[in-house]
C-alpha cells in the first residue's frame, strides 16, 4: 500500500524544458511510465525526449496549459518545476486544472504568494506538498521530485520530513537494515506549507500495511508539537522521531527559511520533550534513526550493526564525561 502517489498515478510537469524539469523528468521517466504530459506556455504541441545531457526514456507530450494537458492526457497528479516568481500561480493552475495531487519542488517563493496559494488549494480539497521539498515517492510503483531512487526499497515504513538530505539519510539507513519504506513524503521546510507532519501522518494512519513511521522534524515553528499531541491520541504504531538544529542558536535561521528559533519557541528541545511525552521515541543522532526502527519493529540488526550503536553511545559518555571533568578543573583554577 501507499499514499499520495503509487501506479495509478499520471504526472504532468509544470516546467518541464526547464533545466531542472527536464533532468528530474529523465529520471523520473527512469523510473516507470507514468509520465503523461508536460506544460510549458508557448511550447503546446511539442514532443519533448530531454536533451543531449538529460535524455527522457520515452517522449512526452508537451501542452500551453495545465487545463489543456489534464483534458488530454486525464493526468492526476502535477509536479512543479516553475522558477519561484511563478510557482504558486502554477500550484493555482493546477488546481484549477482539477488534479488532485500536487508536489511543488520550487524553492523561494514569496510567503504571501505562498498563502494565497494555499487557501486557494485548500478549499478545493486537494492534496499540495510542499513547496521547497524533495518530493514523493512510493518505491518501485511511482517518483514525483528530486530524491534518489536507488536508495529506497518498497516495504512498510512511511517516512516524512522537513528536510530533503536526512530523508535520504534515514532512508539509506533503512533499506541497509532490510526496512522497505511505504512512501516517503518531503513537506518542506518554508514557512507556508500544503502537508504538516499531522496532514502525513493522517495519510499513513490510513494505510493499514504502513507498520510505522520515521519523522524527521528541525526547529522552528510548533508543526512537531502538534504532530506528537495527534500521535498520542490516534497513532499506535512505532514512530521514530529525529529533531535537526539542536545546537542552532535563538534568532538564527538554519538552512530553512522556517527554520528559526523566535521568541523562545520552537526550541529542538521542547519539540523532542512533547515527541517523547507522547511515546514516540526520539533519536538525538541522525546515525541512530534506521537501527531504532528495527528495534521497534523487531526487525532482527546485525552484529555490526549493534556494534556501531554501542560504540556510538560509549563516544556520547566519554565525551559528557570530558566535558564535566573540564568544567570541574576550571572552577578548581578559580
Amino acid at each position: 500500500m501507499s499514499v499520495l502517489v503509487d501506479k495509478k498515478t499520471r504526472l504532468v510537469v509544470q516546467g518541464i524544458t526547464g533545466k531542472e524539469g527536464t533532468f528530474h523528468t529523465s529520471q523520473m521517466t527512469a523510473y516507470g511510465k507514468y509520465v503523461v504530459a508536460g506544460v510549458t506556455p508557448g511550447k503546446g504541441g511539442l514532443k519533448y525526449k530531454g536533451n543531449e545531457k538529460d535524455k527522457f526514456k520515452y517522449t512526452v507530450p508537451i501542452f500551453n496549459s495545465a487545463e489543456e494537458a489534464v483534458k488530454k492526457t486525464r493526468a492526476n497528479t502535477s509536479v512543479i518545476f516553475v522558477p519561484p516568481a511563478f510557482a504558486a500561480d502554477a500550484i493555482i493552475e493546477a488546481a484549477e486544472a482539477g488534479v488532485k495531487v500536487i508536489i511543488c519542488i520550487t524553492e523561494g517563493i514569496p510567503a504571501s504568494d505562498m498563502v494565497r496559494a494555499y487557501r486557494y488549494v485548500m478549499d478545493k480539497g486537494i492534496h499540495l506538498v510542499g513547496p521547497n521539498c524533495p518530493g514523493v515517492i512510493t518505491p518501485g510503483e511511482c517518483k514525483v521530485g528530486i530524491m534518489p531512487a536507488f536508495i529506497h526499497k518498497p516495504g512498510r515504513v512511511g517516512v516524512i520530513s522537513r528536510s530533503g538530505t536526512l530523508t535520504y539519510e534515514a532512508v539509506g539507513q533503512l533499506t541497509s537494515l532490510g526496512i522497505g519504506q511505504s512512501t516517503c513524503i518531503g513537506i518542506g521546510g518554508d514557512p507556508v506549507i500544503g502537508t504538516r507532519f499531522v496532514d502525513a501522518f493522517k495519510l499513513f494512519a490510513e494505510d493499514k500495511k504502513t507498520a510505522g513511521i520515521v519523522m524527521i522534524g528541525e526547529i522552528g515553528g510548533t508543526a512537531e508539537e502538534e504532530a506528537a499531541q495527534w500521535v498520542r491520541k490516534n497513532y499506535k504504531k512505532p514512530v521514530v522521531a529525529f529533531i535537526a538544529g539542536q545546537t542552532a542558536p535563538p534568532g538564527r535561521r538554519m538552512g530553512h527559511a522556517g527554520a528559526i528559533i523566535s521568541g523562545g519557541k520552537g526550541t529542538a528541545e521542547e519539540k523532542m520533550k512533547a515527541l517523547k511525552a507522547a511515546g514516540i521515541r526520539v533519536v538525538k543522532s541522525p546515525a541512530d534513526i534506521g537501527i531504532t526502527m528495527a528495534e521497534a519493529l523487531g526487525v532482527r540488526i546485525p552484529k555490526n550493526k549493534k556494534q556501531e550503536k554501542s560504540s556510538k553511545k560509549t563516544a556520547q559518555i566519554d565525551r559528557k564525561k570530558n566535558k564535566k571533568s573540564k568544567k570541574k578543573e576550571k572552577k578548581k583554577k578559580k
